[in-house]
């Protein structure tokens, strides 16, 4: 548990460090899963993930075979493969909903901290109220204002364990009040329109679905007086923030206007290489190449492959640009049809141990309605960026997945010892 915590400190703090971390812990916790985890060994997560090294492996020998000058020296099996590193995470965190909680909080500490220490630190912030688009230090503003928006869903979730009577409720409820008012800031500030969209749509839905469970199952009427002080200080720090950078926010959703509407009338081809126009033209030339070798793709080098030898695309774009902002339709290019299947039932099979173990209750409701949340918004983000090929894609996707796996891996393991007691 320890060592869970200093990764996911120095993780955010020291993103090399924490890079060489990361894969030291998933290989410890891939072994002590395999030494240890007896009735887990067979099961999917490491069937799924040796899936994905077949795919890859597979992928790269045959274009190995068909254009052996494009394929790499090796078959990189680790861009798939790190998404599995939850592995490590759920064994870590041994099915305590305690530790998971308390390694999702302190990643959002480090979030903060973070933001302060790298960039321009504090300054970065400032100059995001003048109007500039900041990342504060982490990637670029889309990767930065992509952790604050998982910080914000989050926050907005937990919201009731925040407020719950108990040892230190004001000092968790100002707590709550800070990180919750700079996540919103941090979203607004980094003009990030995929995730106002991503934020958009989740946080509505897990609202209706927390609504509709609580109706089914009886439970006690919603807290008005809790409500009402949530409503308040996120209306606070909206109005506040968006008073301040209401011009940069409306410039940045109008932005693009004539391009969308070049786009509904289907003129493709007259569409101007701005922040959507490369996406579109980049997607276009991905699909191009997809339809060449739309089952096992390209190898792990398909991205840039599409973006340096598709020689209709601009020579200042394919320069600047090494992917197709898009993790789905860059896992096509990559690995085909067949990476797409492993991606989609690692999917699933997130989904319905999430389910499985809530139903059993082994996964509390809340954490339950975050990895719904989570998944709504990671599924939308990762439309206009490739988030799960970049370190914060894939320590975010771990940190989660982890977390409410390990519950459904503890519940497995209790039922099997109910059923040999």
């Amino acid at each position: 548990m320890l060592s869970l915590l200093l990764y996911t400190t120095c993780r955010m703090l020291w993103p090399d460090v924490g890079s060489t971390s990361e894969t030291v812990m998933a290989l410890i916790g891939l072994i002590a899963v395999l030494v240890w985890g007896k009735g887990l060994r067979g099961g999917a997560a490491l069937w799924l993930l040796l899936m994905a090294v077949a795919v890859q492996a597979l992928s790269w020998w045959l274009g190995y075979l068909h254009h052996p000058q494009w394929v790499a020296d090796n078959p990189q099996v680790d861009r798939l493969a790190k998404l599995f590193i939850f592995i490590a995470v759920a064994w870590w965190l041994g099915g305590s909903t305690r530790n998971t909680l308390l390694v999702w909080c302190l990643a959002v500490i480090g979030l903060i901290l973070s933001s302060v220490v790298q960039g321009d630190g504090l300054n970065e912030w400032l100059q995001g109220f003048d109007g500039q688009r900041v990342g504060f230090g982490v990637r670029n503003g889309q990767h930065g204002a992509m952790l604050f928006g998982v910080a914000l869903l989050g926050l907005a979730i937990f919201t009731p364990r925040f407020f719950a009577h108990g040892r230190w409720r004001a000092l968790r409820i100002v707590g709550w009040s800070v990180l919750l008012g700079l996540s919103v800031i941090a979203v607004m500030i980094g003009q990030t329109r995929a995730v106002w969209l991503a934020l958009s749509l989740s946080l509505p839905m897990v609202l209706v679905a927390w609504l509709v469970v609580r109706r089914q199952s009886g439970t006690s009427p919603v807290n008005r007086k809790l409500l009402a002080v949530c409503t308040t200080v996120l209306l606070l720090v909206l109005l506040g923030a968006g008073s301040v950078i209401k011009g940069p926010l409306l410039d940045r959703l109008n932005k693009e206007s004539s391009v969308v509407s070049m786009l509904l009338a289907g003129n493709i081809d007259e569409v101007p290489y701005t922040s959507i126009g490369i996406r579109i033209h980049s997607w276009q030339a991905a699909f191009e190449w997809i339809e060449q070798r739309p089952l096992v793709g390209w190898g792990g080098q398909g991205r840039g492959l599409v973006m340096d030898h598709t020689e209709w695309l601009p020579e200042r774009v394919s320069e600047k640009y090494g992917h197709l902002h898009n993790y789905f339709i860059e896992i096509w290019v990559a690995y085909g049809m067949l990476g797409l299947a492993v991606i989609g039932a690692l999917a699933f099979w997130i989904g319905l141990a999430t389910w499985r173990a809530w139903r059993a209750g082994a996964l509390p409701g809340d954490l339950a309605l975050f990895g719904g949340g989570f998944f709504i918004y990671w599924m939308v983000v990762n439309q206009f960026e490739s988030y799960n090929s970049f370190w914060t894609g894939v320590y975010v996707h771990n940190l989660v997945v982890g977390g409410l796996i390990t519950h459904y891996w503890r519940w497995q393991m209790m039922s099997k010892n109910e059923e040999t007691a």
